[in-house]
Order: structure tokens, then C-alpha cells, then sequence
């Protein structure tokens, strides 16, 4: 099999056993520690969303790699895919590969094919298990079967990669940086370096024809005018909502992230793509800093979400990640970093036109969302990045107490009223969740 080639029949797979991945005494221990910590409402809700995710989202495929559904949607999200795993990683760290060996296995099968995916099409957001034509809109430009969807998103090019280092991070075993990772990091390294100078280096566009106008990309797929400014293009936020300036400020400092992180595995057995890689790195952490650094009259110096180089510039956040307010996370940024402290101090502010606050909650939301409707994933990353226990153990019992009583972490819900909410399952907020259930019963 030549490595970045999807074999054309491959259907989806059995699902592995969770108890097997996650033995339930496992999970009962570390259940019993948020109780301990959280109380029962938190507790129980890991449990669930734990189990859930190994139990519905994996599919096992003939190659021996893991597909992986978002929850209520069929598709496998580089992103989300990615997410989904991460506490699985922590759990590992903690445990030890020898205590969960099914569970490192599996994630390894994931980054498997992940990097497929990345190496098959890297302008990609959403594959099919299969070539089976499954889409989101048919009318969209393209015909590849295997896609779902063909959104640029800079992070569908960061997220395996990250993956791929936590889970070598935890178990000290790096078996799955091999032909696959390669393949995937020269398409991603390609494929940023095209886009350090869209309008004259790219062929990427996208139509969505009669959509809203967060779908599709003006100038019949281009995207608004940039200016070159040394960051790499996107022509959607990890919301899948289309940018409006084109340079998208946290994805371009976790690409920069990334690429630093596969620079050195590079030069063990890519020597001419290492110093490409590092080089990319510096080139997009110099554009952020001359184009994406703003004056903010509140808030001091702070990193702007979008710009464009000719001078336009959006003061904003979105509750997806990378968002701003999650750099530690996937920027390598360090928390007491005065620009992202400050930048934080405006994120969880009115001056970010995504804040809500109402009775039940207050925290950011997404353009992709309507008015007032915060979103779990970004109560969880403002609990995973803050200096203060208290308040992420409040964030923490604040999300589980706001599943309108159904176990589910939602996508969003109104900060007044949790039962009205977006989408019936998505694991992704589930993860993210129990990612910060485990943080906080470590703590």
C-alpha cells in the first residue's frame, strides 16, 4: 500500500470493546476521585461521556486504523477527532501504557489515519469512512468521495500532529511516527507554504452555492483580499464558519506550534523538510507578531482573531479551538504570559462581542451559535487554562449542571435556560469535559 493512499474499500468496522479500552475499574477509580473532588452531578457525567465516546464514536477499519465519528454527524473531523482523544492521553500518562495498553493502541490507530487523511487531501476538513460519497452539501466544488466536507481550516493540519506528540508524550512509544507522519507532514508543509501567499501561490476555493454567507467564501471562492504578511491563509475558522479577514491569529500560532513540535522527528529521517518545517515556524510566529498584535484602549496588548494585512482587523473570539483563550493549549503559549493574560482578560469581557452571561452561565460563544448560547467546549478550556483551582472546579460543576439533565455536554446552550441547546450529542464537548474533570481531580 503506498502510504497517503486510502484503499477504495474500505467500509466501516466493528467497534472495539470500551470495557476492554477502559476497563470499568478504571474508570470507577477515577469516577470516585471527581466525586471526591466535583461531586456526584460531575462525577456521573464522566462516567457517561467517558464511556460514550469509546463506546460510539470509534469504528475499527480492515487496515487496522480507527475512524472516528463526531457524535450526531457520520464524519470524521481531523479536529474533533483529535480532541476527542485527549483525555484518553491523560488517563494514559497517569495509569501508564502497561495498565492500558488497548486504549494506547487504539489512539494510535487513530493518528493512523488521520495522517492518511492529512496526506489524501490537506486542504480537507471531514472524511468518510469510506469512499461512499456521503457529503454535506453535494453542490459544494469537488467530487472526492471520500470527503465530507472541504473547508480549509488550519487546524485539520495541527491537530494529528498534536495528537501524535501527546500520545508519545504519554506512553513514551513513537511507533506511529512513521511513512504516514511523513507523508502528512510534507502535505501540511506544502500546503501552509501555498498559503503564506493565497492569491498568487494557492488554488484552493470554495462555493457553496445558495447558503448563508458563514458557508461559502466571497469572490467566487477566493476569499476576501489579503495582503502577504508572512501567517498562512485559512478560509475557515474551527467553528467550519468562514473567516472574515482571512488570517485567523491563534491557528497560525498553533501552526507555528506544530510545526516546531515535527521540525526535530523530521530530522531523523527527513533531513531537507526539517528545516523547512522550522522555518515555516518563525515565518508564522513573524507575522503574527508585526500583523496580529493589536492596541486594545481596556486591555493593553493583546492578539486580534482575524486580519488581513491591508488593515482590517477582528477584536473577537469563538468558543472553538484554537481560539485565543486557549493558546496554552495548542500554542505552546505559557499561562502567565502577560499579552495572554491580557488577551484573556478580553476574551471573558462584554468587549468580546462572542461573551454572554445570564443566569445559568457566562462565557464565550460562537457567531456559529445564535446570541446568548455559550459553549461548554470554552467554559472547559477557560477551567483547563486558568491559575486558579476554584475556578475551574466552578467551570467544571457549571457544565454539568447544564445538560438539561440528559448526560450530554452540548454544543451550546443559553445562558438562561438549558434546555434550549444545540445538538443532541457532540462528543467533542463531551471530551473536553472529562478532560477537565480529570485536571481538576488531580489538582
Amino acid at each position: 500500500m503506498i502510504v497517503g493512499v486510502i484503499v477504495d474499500d474500505t467500509p466501516v468496522g466493528a467497534r472495539p470493546d470500551p470495557d476492554e479500552l477502559l476497563p470499568p475499574a478504571v474508570l470507577s477509580r477515577w469516577t470516585r476521585r471527581v466525586a471526591d473532588v466535583a461531586g456526584d452531578q460531575c462525577a456521573e457525567l464522566f462516567a457517561a461521556a467517558m464511556h460514550r465516546t469509546l463506546a460510539r464514536t470509534l469504528h475499527r477499519l480492515p487496515d487496522g486504523s480507527v475512524f472516528v465519528i463526531t457524535g450526531d454527524i457520520p464524519a470524521m473531523w481531523l479536529r474533533d477527532a483529535a480532541t476527542q482523544m485527549r483525555p484518553y492521553v491523560r488517563l494514559l500518562a497517569a495509569e501508564g501504557v502497561g495498565e492500558l495498553p488497548a486504549l494506547a493502541e487504539v489512539i494510535g490507530a487513530v493518528v493512523r489515519r488521520q495522517f492518511a487523511y492529512l496526506a489524501h487531501d490537506p486542504y480537507a476538513n471531514a472524511f468518510n469512512a469510506a469512499p461512499n460519497g456521503n457529503c454535506h452539501e453535494p453542490r459544494d466544488l469537488g467530487d472526492d468521495p471520500w470527503l465530507w466536507e472541504r473547508k480549509f481550516e488550519i487546524d485539520s493540519l495541527c491537530f494529528p500532529f498534536q495528537l501524535a506528540e501527546q500520545l508519545a508524550g504519554a506512553t513514551g512509544e513513537d511507533a506511529h511516527f512513521d511513512d504516514s507522519f511523513l507523508a502528512a507532514a510534507a502535505r501540511a508543509v506544502e500546503t501552509l507554504t501555498a498559503e503564506l501567499d493565497h492569491e498568487n501561490s494557492s488554488s484552493y476555493r470554495f462555493v457553496r452555492p445558495d447558503t448563508i454567507v458563514q458557508d461559502t467564501l466571497p469572490r467566487d471562492g477566493w476569499g476576501s483580499p489579503v495582503a502577504v504578511t508572512g501567517m498562512a491563509w485559512s478560509g475557515f475558522r474551527p467553528s467550519d464558519d468562514a473567516c472574515t479577514y482571512g488570517y485567523l491569529v491563534p491557528a497560525n500560532l498553533m501552526a507555528a506550534h506544530t510545526l516546531s513540535q515535527i521540525a526535530p522527528r523530521l530530522a531523523q529521517s527527513e533531513p531537507a523538510l526539517a528545516p523547512e518545517a522550522a522555518a515555516l515556524a518563525a515565518e508564522l510566529r513573524a507575522g503574527v507578531d508585526a500583523h496580529g498584535v493589536v492596541g486594545h484602549p481596556r486591555h493593553g496588548e493583546i492578539w486580534a482573531y482575524e486580519v488581513d494585512g491591508l488593515g482590517s482587523v477582528l477584536m473577537a473570539d469563538d468558543a472553538n479551538m484554537p481560539s485565543l483563550l486557549s493558546l496554552p493549549l495548542v500554542a505552546g503559549i505559557d499561562v502567565e504570559d502577560p499579552r495572554y493574560l491580557r488577551t484573556r482578560e478580553f476574551v471573558l469581557s462584554r468587549d468580546n462581542p462572542y461573551f454572554y452571561r445570564g443566569r445559568l452561565a457566562a462565557g464565550p460563544g460562537s457567531p456559529h451559535t445564535p446570541v446568548d448560547y455559550v459553549w461548554p467546549i470554552a467554559l472547559a478550556v477557560q477551567g483547563l487554562t486558568s491559575l486558579d483551582p476554584a475556578e475551574s472546579l466552578q467551570l467544571l460543576q457549571t457544565i454539568a449542571a447544564t445538560t438539561a439533565g440528559r448526560e450530554y455536554v452540548h454544543e451550546s446552550f443559553h445562558v438562561d435556560d438549558d434546555s434550549r441547546f444545540t445538538r443532541d450529542w457532540f462528543s467533542w464537548a463531551d471530551s473536553m469535559f472529562c478532560e477537565l474533570a480529570l485536571v481538576v481531580s488531580c489538582a
